[in-house]
């Protein structure tokens, strides 16, 4: 998995209270909806770039990443599980 400057995550508040991610203080974690990206009320520009979009199973990630990509911005989604995700970043 590339280093993301930014991670997008589309889980609904409660889950991100909850479950937080675990990131270097280099990484921004910006909370959003599938509704920001797609209406393009994200706020987000190339200097938030690489981005990495994760949902709770990554179906909607998938489709946000789509979204940003066709804003020209450099997006990936997780594919996998938050639980997935999480043993990812932990690991080392």
């Amino acid at each position: 998995m590339p280093e993301p400057k930014t991670i997008l995550d589309l889980r609904p508040a409660p889950l991100r209270g909850t479950a937080p991610l675990p990131v270097p203080l280099a990484v921004s974690v910006r909370p959003l909806t599938l509704e920001d990206i797609e209406e393009g009320t994200h706020d987000l520009s190339a200097a938030d770039a690489p981005v990495l979009v994760v949902c709770e199973r990554g179906t909607r990630s998938a489709l946000a990443a789509r979204y940003l990509r066709a804003d020209g911005l450099d997006a990936t989604h997780w594919a996998g599980s938050w639980a997935e995700l999480l043993e990812r970043l932990t690991a080392t």
